[in-house]
C-alpha cells in the first residue's frame, strides 16, 4: 500500500509535507507508512477520503481498479440507488397526491390532493 499512496501522491503533485498538512497528522506519520515502517490507521483513512473523496479506497488497499473512482462513484449515485428510486419516463402524466411538510419540532402536516 505505502507504493500505491506514493503514487497517489506524485499523481497529485504532492510532498510528504503537503500532504501531511492537508490530512492534519504528523508529518513524521505519513514518512513512517510511506516507508512501510507503520500501517495506516482508521483516522488516517478517514481523512485522507474526507479530503480526496475522488481517490478509490480499494485500488489503495488492495491494488485493484483504478486510482481514481469514476465520476458517478463521486457524486454517490450508483445503480443500486438508481433501482430503488427509477424515474418515471416522462410519458407518463404524473401529479401531486399529497405533500409532507416536516417542522423543526418533530411534527408534520400532510396536504392532499383534492379527490
Amino acid at each position: 500500500m505505502n507504493r500505491r499512496l506514493l503514487q497517489f501522491l506524485q499523481a497529485e503533485n504532492l510532498t510528504q509535507t503537503q500532504f501531511a498538512d492537508t490530512l492534519s497528522v504528523a508529518r513524521g506519520s505519513v514518512s513512517h507508512i510511506l516507508s512501510g515502517r507503520n500501517k495506516p490507521g482508521y483516522d488516517f483513512l478517514e481523512s485522507l477520503l474526507l479530503h480526496y473523496p475522488s481517490l478509490n479506497l480499494d485500488w489503495l488497499l488492495t491494488g485493484r481498479g483504478k486510482m481514481y473512482r469514476d465520476s458517478s462513484a463521486e457524486e454517490g449515485t450508483d445503480s443500486a440507488q438508481l433501482a430503488l428510486f427509477p424515474l418515471p419516463s416522462p410519458s407518463e402524466p404524473r401529479q401531486i397526491d399529497r405533500i409532507l411538510v416536516f417542522y423543526d419540532d418533530n411534527t408534520y402536516q400532510e396536504f392532499r390532493a383534492n379527490q
